[in-house]
């Protein structure tokens, strides 16, 4: 498996919680994990992100709810349409309903995980629009 360059990995209160959302709600796979240390490496497309539960080595400040405040992730994918149908059926509420987006991608949701990260999923309709 190749690693991306930049690999976010994100303290999370609860890694079976995380797991089932990441793997379960929004399809990602599970590329690896070390269950005793309770992380994952998960991916999607050719986005990967780590997860790991709350242990106190890597915490820099007091972690309260909404974690990874000031940052969204950008996740590309090839139909944010669905993904919009598959979470509200299961209740999720999205951050921000599906909107346009003329500079990086044609359609837009933004949803927090279990523990307030904001991750962005976007769709480019124009195969000349990329990301950055």
């Amino acid at each position: 498996m190749k690693f991306n360059a930049l690999v976010p990995e994100l303290s999370v209160s609860n890694i079976s919680e995380s797991k089932k959302f990441y793997l379960d709600v929004l399809e990602f796979h599970l590329e690896y994990e070390r269950v005793d240390d309770k992380f994952a490496f998960l991916s999607l497309g050719e986005s990967q992100i780590m997860i790991e539960e709350i242990n106190g080595s890597w915490d820099t400040g007091k972690l309260i709810y909404p974690l990874g405040r000031g940052i969204n992730f950008q996740i590309d994918i090839d139909d944010v349409e669905k993904l919009a149908a598959a979470l509200k059926r299961q209740g999720i509420k999205l951050f921000r309903e599906m909107m346009e987006n003329h500079y990086e991608s044609d359609n837009e949701i933004l949803v927090q995980d279990p523990d307030g990260y904001l991750l962005r999923f976007s769709q480019s309709m124009n195969p000349s629009c990329g990301s950055l």
